[in-house]
Protein backbone atom coordinates (compact mmCIF):
# COMPACT_ATOMS: atom_id res chain seq x y z
CA UNK A 1 0.00 0.00 0.00
CA UNK A 2 1.37 3.41 -0.98
CA UNK A 3 1.83 6.31 1.43
CA UNK A 4 -1.11 8.04 -0.27
CA UNK A 5 -3.32 4.99 0.28
CA UNK A 6 -2.21 4.83 3.92
CA UNK A 7 -3.15 8.49 4.39
CA UNK A 8 -6.61 7.92 2.90
CA UNK A 9 -7.15 4.79 5.01
CA UNK A 10 -6.22 6.70 8.16
CA UNK A 11 -8.58 9.52 7.23
CA UNK A 12 -11.42 7.08 6.53
CA UNK A 13 -10.88 5.44 9.91
CA UNK A 14 -10.94 8.82 11.65
CA UNK A 15 -14.39 9.77 10.35
CA UNK A 16 -16.18 6.42 10.46
CA UNK A 17 -18.63 5.51 7.71
CA UNK A 18 -18.39 7.43 4.44
CA UNK A 19 -21.48 8.75 2.70
CA UNK A 20 -22.42 6.17 0.09
CA UNK A 21 -23.75 8.78 -2.32
CA UNK A 22 -22.67 12.41 -2.68
CA UNK A 23 -24.53 14.88 -4.89
CA UNK A 24 -23.00 18.22 -5.82
CA UNK A 25 -24.54 21.41 -7.20
CA UNK A 26 -21.55 22.85 -9.04
CA UNK A 27 -22.08 26.60 -8.72
CA UNK A 28 -19.93 29.70 -9.07
CA UNK A 29 -18.23 29.45 -12.47
CA UNK A 30 -19.49 32.85 -13.57
CA UNK A 31 -18.55 34.60 -10.32
CA UNK A 32 -15.10 32.98 -10.45
CA UNK A 33 -14.57 34.45 -13.93
CA UNK A 34 -16.01 37.86 -13.05
CA UNK A 35 -13.68 38.17 -10.04
CA UNK A 36 -10.75 37.73 -12.43
CA UNK A 37 -12.04 40.02 -15.17
CA UNK A 38 -12.55 37.03 -17.46
CA UNK A 39 -15.54 36.04 -19.63
CA UNK A 40 -18.00 33.58 -18.11
CA UNK A 41 -16.81 30.95 -20.59
CA UNK A 42 -13.42 30.96 -18.83
CA UNK A 43 -15.21 30.10 -15.61
CA UNK A 44 -16.97 27.18 -17.26
CA UNK A 45 -13.64 25.88 -18.60
CA UNK A 46 -12.16 26.07 -15.11
CA UNK A 47 -15.29 24.32 -13.85
CA UNK A 48 -14.57 21.36 -16.13
CA UNK A 49 -11.17 20.98 -14.47
CA UNK A 50 -12.87 21.07 -11.06
CA UNK A 51 -15.20 18.33 -12.25
CA UNK A 52 -12.24 16.16 -13.19
CA UNK A 53 -10.75 16.72 -9.71
CA UNK A 54 -14.04 15.93 -8.00
CA UNK A 55 -14.48 12.65 -9.86
CA UNK A 56 -10.91 11.59 -9.16
CA UNK A 57 -11.05 12.64 -5.50
CA UNK A 58 -14.40 10.99 -4.83
CA UNK A 59 -13.12 7.70 -6.23
CA UNK A 60 -9.87 7.96 -4.23
CA UNK A 61 -11.76 8.57 -0.99
CA UNK A 62 -13.88 5.47 -1.48
CA UNK A 63 -17.31 7.02 -2.08
CA UNK A 64 -19.43 4.76 -4.28
CA UNK A 65 -21.85 7.20 -5.96
CA UNK A 66 -21.35 10.76 -7.20
CA UNK A 67 -24.07 12.81 -8.91
CA UNK A 68 -23.19 16.17 -10.44
CA UNK A 69 -25.70 18.85 -11.44
CA UNK A 70 -24.19 20.02 -14.72
CA UNK A 71 -27.04 21.72 -16.59
CA UNK A 72 -30.57 22.35 -15.38
CA UNK A 73 -33.70 22.50 -17.49
CA UNK A 74 -33.83 26.21 -16.58
CA UNK A 75 -30.31 26.88 -17.91
CA UNK A 76 -31.61 27.10 -21.47
CA UNK A 77 -32.73 30.63 -20.51
CA UNK A 78 -29.11 31.76 -20.31
CA UNK A 79 -27.59 33.72 -23.24
CA UNK A 80 -27.39 31.57 -26.36
CA UNK A 81 -23.62 31.95 -26.66
CA UNK A 82 -23.12 30.75 -23.07
CA UNK A 83 -25.37 27.71 -23.60
CA UNK A 84 -23.52 26.90 -26.80
CA UNK A 85 -20.19 27.03 -24.96
CA UNK A 86 -21.49 24.81 -22.15
CA UNK A 87 -22.59 22.21 -24.67
CA UNK A 88 -19.26 22.44 -26.47
CA UNK A 89 -17.42 21.84 -23.20
CA UNK A 90 -19.68 18.89 -22.45
CA UNK A 91 -18.79 17.30 -25.79
CA UNK A 92 -15.08 17.92 -25.14
CA UNK A 93 -15.40 16.34 -21.70
CA UNK A 94 -17.14 13.24 -23.06
CA UNK A 95 -14.60 12.81 -25.86
CA UNK A 96 -11.56 13.34 -23.65
CA UNK A 97 -12.66 11.62 -20.44
CA UNK A 98 -14.69 8.57 -21.40
CA UNK A 99 -11.69 6.33 -22.09
CA UNK A 100 -10.03 7.34 -18.80
CA UNK A 101 -13.26 6.82 -16.87
CA UNK A 102 -13.51 3.35 -18.34
CA UNK A 103 -9.87 2.60 -17.52
CA UNK A 104 -10.51 3.68 -13.93
CA UNK A 105 -13.58 1.39 -13.67
CA UNK A 106 -15.97 4.36 -13.41
CA UNK A 107 -19.51 3.91 -14.69
CA UNK A 108 -20.99 7.02 -16.30
CA UNK A 109 -24.70 7.69 -16.57
CA UNK A 110 -26.64 10.78 -17.60
CA UNK A 111 -30.07 11.67 -16.20
CA UNK A 112 -32.40 14.33 -17.50
CA UNK A 113 -34.37 14.97 -20.67
CA UNK A 114 -31.86 14.15 -23.39
CA UNK A 115 -34.34 14.77 -26.23
CA UNK A 116 -33.48 18.49 -26.36
CA UNK A 117 -29.75 17.83 -26.77
CA UNK A 118 -28.05 17.87 -30.15
CA UNK A 119 -27.76 14.52 -31.92
CA UNK A 120 -23.95 14.42 -31.67
CA UNK A 121 -24.14 15.09 -27.93
CA UNK A 122 -26.68 12.29 -27.43
CA UNK A 123 -24.44 9.97 -29.43
CA UNK A 124 -21.43 10.74 -27.24
CA UNK A 125 -23.54 10.13 -24.13
CA UNK A 126 -24.80 6.82 -25.48
CA UNK A 127 -21.25 5.73 -26.33
CA UNK A 128 -19.94 6.67 -22.88
CA UNK A 129 -22.79 4.94 -21.08
CA UNK A 130 -22.42 1.82 -23.20
CA UNK A 131 -18.63 1.61 -22.80
CA UNK A 132 -18.72 2.00 -19.02
CA UNK A 133 -21.97 0.10 -18.30
CA UNK A 134 -20.28 -2.90 -16.67
CA UNK A 135 -17.83 -0.93 -14.52
CA UNK A 136 -18.03 -1.46 -10.76
CA UNK A 137 -15.99 1.43 -9.40
CA UNK A 138 -17.33 4.94 -8.83
CA UNK A 139 -20.88 5.28 -10.14
CA UNK A 140 -20.83 8.73 -11.73
CA UNK A 141 -24.11 10.36 -12.73
CA UNK A 142 -24.34 13.66 -14.57
CA UNK A 143 -27.65 15.53 -14.39
CA UNK A 144 -28.05 17.22 -17.75
CA UNK A 145 -31.12 19.18 -18.87
CA UNK A 146 -32.50 17.99 -15.55
CA UNK A 147 -35.14 19.43 -13.24
CA UNK A 148 -36.43 17.83 -10.07
CA UNK A 149 -40.03 18.90 -10.68
CA UNK A 150 -39.85 17.57 -14.24
CA UNK A 151 -38.57 14.24 -12.95
CA UNK A 152 -41.42 14.00 -10.43
CA UNK A 153 -43.95 14.89 -13.14
CA UNK A 154 -42.55 12.25 -15.51
CA UNK A 155 -42.47 9.65 -12.72
CA UNK A 156 -46.05 10.44 -11.73
CA UNK A 157 -47.21 10.13 -15.32
CA UNK A 158 -45.46 6.77 -15.65
CA UNK A 159 -46.95 5.54 -12.39
CA UNK A 160 -50.47 6.59 -13.42
CA UNK A 161 -50.07 4.73 -16.71
CA UNK A 162 -48.78 1.65 -14.88
CA UNK A 163 -51.73 1.56 -12.47
CA UNK A 164 -54.24 2.33 -15.22
CA UNK A 165 -53.05 -0.81 -16.98
CA UNK A 166 -53.29 -2.75 -13.70
CA UNK A 167 -56.83 -1.48 -13.21
CA UNK A 168 -56.72 -0.26 -9.62
CA UNK A 169 -55.77 2.76 -7.51
CA UNK A 170 -52.96 2.07 -5.00
CA UNK A 171 -53.04 3.32 -1.43
CA UNK A 172 -50.63 6.02 -0.28
CA UNK A 173 -48.20 3.57 1.31
CA UNK A 174 -47.87 1.63 -1.93
CA UNK A 175 -47.41 4.83 -3.93
CA UNK A 176 -44.57 5.98 -1.70
CA UNK A 177 -42.96 2.53 -1.65
CA UNK A 178 -43.03 2.11 -5.43
CA UNK A 179 -42.45 5.70 -6.48
CA UNK A 180 -38.68 5.40 -6.52
CA UNK A 181 -38.90 2.73 -9.22
CA UNK A 182 -40.25 5.37 -11.64
CA UNK A 183 -37.49 7.90 -11.00
CA UNK A 184 -34.39 8.40 -13.16
CA UNK A 185 -32.27 7.38 -10.16
CA UNK A 186 -34.22 4.18 -9.45
CA UNK A 187 -31.15 1.94 -9.37
CA UNK A 188 -29.04 4.03 -6.99
CA UNK A 189 -29.37 5.00 -3.33
CA UNK A 190 -30.60 8.45 -2.42
CA UNK A 191 -27.85 10.99 -1.67
CA UNK A 192 -26.55 10.93 1.89
CA UNK A 193 -24.80 14.26 1.37
CA UNK A 194 -25.64 17.19 -0.88
CA UNK A 195 -22.92 19.80 -1.38
CA UNK A 196 -23.49 23.19 -2.97
CA UNK A 197 -20.61 25.51 -3.76
CA UNK A 198 -20.45 29.31 -4.12
CA UNK A 199 -22.27 30.30 -0.93
CA UNK A 200 -25.83 29.80 -2.18
CA UNK A 201 -28.18 28.12 0.30
CA UNK A 202 -30.78 26.41 -1.87
CA UNK A 203 -31.08 23.18 -3.86
CA UNK A 204 -32.44 24.73 -7.08
CA UNK A 205 -34.80 21.99 -8.22
CA UNK A 206 -32.19 19.24 -7.87
CA UNK A 207 -33.14 15.69 -6.79
CA UNK A 208 -36.17 16.94 -4.87
CA UNK A 209 -37.61 13.52 -4.02
CA UNK A 210 -34.23 11.90 -3.41
CA UNK A 211 -32.89 14.57 -1.03
CA UNK A 212 -35.73 14.27 1.51
CA UNK A 213 -33.27 13.03 4.17
CA UNK A 214 -29.95 14.17 2.74
CA UNK A 215 -27.53 16.19 4.83
CA UNK A 216 -26.70 19.55 3.23
CA UNK A 217 -23.28 21.18 3.29
CA UNK A 218 -23.02 24.66 1.79
CA UNK A 219 -19.58 26.10 1.11
CA UNK A 220 -18.52 29.57 -0.01
CA UNK A 221 -15.85 28.05 -2.26
CA UNK A 222 -16.59 28.69 -5.94
CA UNK A 223 -16.78 25.56 -8.03
CA UNK A 224 -13.58 26.14 -10.07
CA UNK A 225 -11.64 26.34 -6.79
CA UNK A 226 -13.28 23.29 -5.19
CA UNK A 227 -10.66 20.62 -4.52
CA UNK A 228 -10.04 17.41 -2.63
CA UNK A 229 -9.52 19.22 0.67
CA UNK A 230 -12.91 20.90 0.31
CA UNK A 231 -14.54 17.56 -0.44
CA UNK A 232 -12.90 15.98 2.59
CA UNK A 233 -14.05 18.87 4.78
CA UNK A 234 -17.66 18.40 3.58
CA UNK A 235 -17.49 14.68 4.34
CA UNK A 236 -16.06 15.41 7.79
CA UNK A 237 -18.92 17.85 8.41
CA UNK A 238 -21.38 15.17 7.30
CA UNK A 239 -19.78 12.56 9.55
CA UNK A 240 -20.56 14.60 12.64
CA UNK A 241 -24.27 14.93 11.92
CA UNK A 242 -27.01 13.01 13.74
CA UNK A 243 -29.19 11.46 11.04
CA UNK A 244 -32.60 10.79 12.59
CA UNK A 245 -34.82 10.31 9.51
CA UNK A 246 -37.72 11.73 11.51
CA UNK A 247 -37.13 9.35 14.42
CA UNK A 248 -36.02 10.05 17.96
CA UNK A 249 -33.28 7.43 17.71
CA UNK A 250 -29.92 8.88 16.66
CA UNK A 251 -28.24 7.48 13.54
CA UNK A 252 -24.91 9.29 13.77
CA UNK A 253 -21.73 7.43 12.95
CA UNK A 254 -20.27 8.13 16.37
CA UNK A 255 -23.17 6.33 18.07
CA UNK A 256 -23.35 3.26 15.86
CA UNK A 257 -22.96 -0.05 17.64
Amino acid sequence: MSEKDNDIAAWQASIGDLPEHIAIIMDGNGRWANARGLPRTAGHKAGVEATRRAVRSTAELGVKYLTLFAFSSENWRRPEAEVRELMRLLRIYLRSETADLHKDDVRLRVIGDKAMLAADTRQLIDQAESLTAQNNGLQLTIALNYGGRDEIAFATQAMIKDYSEKGYVPDIEEVETRYKSFLMTKDMPDPDLLIRTSGERRISNFLLWQCAYSEFVFTDVLWPDFDKADLMYAIEEFSGRDRRYGNAVCHSRSNKS
